[in-house]
C-alpha cells in the first residue's frame, strides 16, 4: 500500500496518542534509510520504501507505564519486568489502531536463531533523526591507539537519559519521496566533548557520567535510578520491597537483560 505524508503523519498521530502519555517517542522512517547504512547480514528484509518507526522510552516512562503497569498487571512469568511492559504497551497500542495493518514488532532485547539482534537500536535511532549515534569513525585523529571504542546515542533532550525499546515495521506500508530523512541533532559537536563521551561510556559506563555529556531537560528519578542501578539477580528483591511481585512465580529471569545494561537498555 503506496502512503501519503499525510498517512505516515496519521501512523504517527495514532502511536503518539497513545504513548506519549506513557513515557515514550516514536519515530518514523525508511527500511532503506537503516538497511544503507548496514551490512546485507543485519538488514531487514523489506523493500526500501516500507514504513518502520522506533519508540524510545523517556525518564517518564519508569513513572507513567512501569510502576502503573506492575501494580495493575504485575510480572508474568520469568521474563524481565521493564521488557513485559514495553511489550505489553506497544503491542497494545498496535492491535488497538492496526488490528488490519502486518506490522513486524522488535524489540531490543530479542535475539534471531543466529543471535544476531532483531534490530539495531542505535542505527535506528539515528536514521529517523531521534537521537546522533557517536561511533568511533566521528572523532578525527584518535586518541586510542587502534583500540576498539563502542558508540553510544544522545538525545537532544535527554542526553543519555532514554532508551531505545522497539522497532515497528509496517510492512504493507510502502512511503514514496516526500518523506525526507531528517538529520539527528549533533548536540556533541566537538571532537574533545566527543572524546568524552566515548571514554565514558566504554571505560566508566557504570558511573553514568555519559548520560550527562549535555544538560539534560530531565533525568531518572531517583526511584528508576535505584532499579536500573541494582544488579538485574536482584531486582526482584528490590520490587518485593516496593510491593510488587509477592509470589514466588513472578521472578524474573536475573540473565535476562545483563548485557541490554551494557548496551543503554535502562
Amino acid at each position: 500500500m503506496a502512503a501519503s505524508i499525510d498517512s505516515v503523519e496519521s501512523i504517527r498521530g495514532l502511536l503518539d496518542n497513545c504513548l506519549t502519555k506513557l513515557g515514550f517517542e516514536v519515530y518514523p522512517l525508511k527500511v532503506g534509510w537503516y538497511n544503507s547504512l548496514l551490512p546485507a547480514t543485519l538488514r531487514l528484509s523489506y523493500p526500501d520504501d516500507t514504513l518502520a518507526v522506533v519508540v524510545l522510552s523517556t525518564p517518564a516512562m519508569f513513572e507513567e507505564a512501569f510502576l502503573p503497569f506492575m501494580k495493575q498487571r504485575g510480572c508474568q512469568g520469568l521474563s524481565d519486568p521493564i521488557d513485559q511492559c514495553v511489550r505489553h504497551h506497544i503491542a497494545s497500542t498496535v492491535s488497538q489502531y492496526f488490528p488490519e495493518q502486518k506490522v513486524d514488532l522488535r524489540f531490543d532485547y530479542e535475539l534471531l536463531p543466529s543471535r544476531k539482534p532483531k534490530f539495531l537500536a542505535q542505527t535506528a535511532a539515528h536514521v529517523s533523526g531521534a537521537a546522533f549515534y557517536y561511533q568511533q569513525s566521528d572523532v578525527p585523529d584518535q586518541p586510542w591507539a587502534g583500540k576498539k571504542m563502542f558508540g553510544v546515542c544522545v538525545h537532544p533532550r535527554f542526553g543519555g537519559w532514554f532508551a531505545i525499546r522497539a522497532l515497528l515495521v509496517f510492512g504493507d506500508v510502502m512511503v514514496g519521496s516526500k518523506l525526507v530523512q531528517p538529520l539527528p541533532p549533533d548536540c556533541v559537536p566537538s571532537r574533545e566533548a566527543r572524546i568524552q563521551l566515548l571514554e565514558a561510556f566504554n571505560f566508566r559506563w557504570q558511573d553514568w557520567s555519559y548520560r550527562d555529556i549535555i544538560p539534560p531537560v530531565r533525568t531518572y528519578s531517583q526511584k528508576q535510578k535505584d532499579y536500573f542501578l541494582t544488579p538485574p539477580a536482584q531486582r526482584f528483591a528490590l520490587l518485593k520491597t516496593w510491593g510488587f511481585l509477592q509470589s514466588e512465580d513472578d521472578r524474573p529471569d536475573p540473565s535476562s537483560d545483563a548485557q541490554s545494561q551494557v548496551n543503554g537498555h535502562g
